[in-house]
């Protein structure tokens, strides 16, 4: 099963929609003359919620890029030879094209050739978004390949 796209976003949006929810009450359920003391708690509340959030999503983001940069500087010319595709599974992956949600054959090129510098199964479904069969299948004959 696929993970829905922007899961971030709409458990985010949940959450606040709680949190309004909450706060409301609070300030609702108080006696009129602590009102002004709730609602300044329930500001600094939520501000503190937002600092560490943006903080979280902040820090997620770079590391995520520093991700993407790792990745690129390990990837070179050398990756991409006359040989780079000797021992696709191409029978074996074939029926996988075939499906409604098929990836399309340059995302398991790609894999491939993940596959075949050492990237674990895992690892390629993840950042491909492919079906853990496939990846594993791909992972084992690179391996069978060397």
């Amino acid at each position: 099963m696929r993970t829905l796209p922007h899961t971030g976003e709409v458990t985010a949006l949940v959450g606040v929609i709680i949190l309004m929810v909450l706060e409301m009450t609070a300030l609702a359920t108080a006696p009129a003359r602590d009102r002004p003391l709730v609602s300044g708690a329930l500001i600094g509340a939520g501000t503190a919620t937002f600092v560490v959030v943006a903080a979280l999503w902040h820090s997620h983001r770079g590391a995520t890029r520093q991700r993407r940069r790792s990745l690129t500087e390990t990837v070179d010319e050398s990756w991409f030879t006359a040989d780079t595709l000797e021992g696709f599974p191409m029978e074996d992956v074939r029926p996988c094209l075939l499906g409604k949600d098929a990836p399309s054959l340059n995302t398991l090129y790609t894999a491939w050739v993940f596959a075949t510098h050492g990237q674990d199964a895992h690892w390629i479904e993840h950042h491909l978004n492919l079906p853990a069969g496939i990846t594993h299948l791909l992972v084992d004959a690179a391996r069978q390949r060397h």
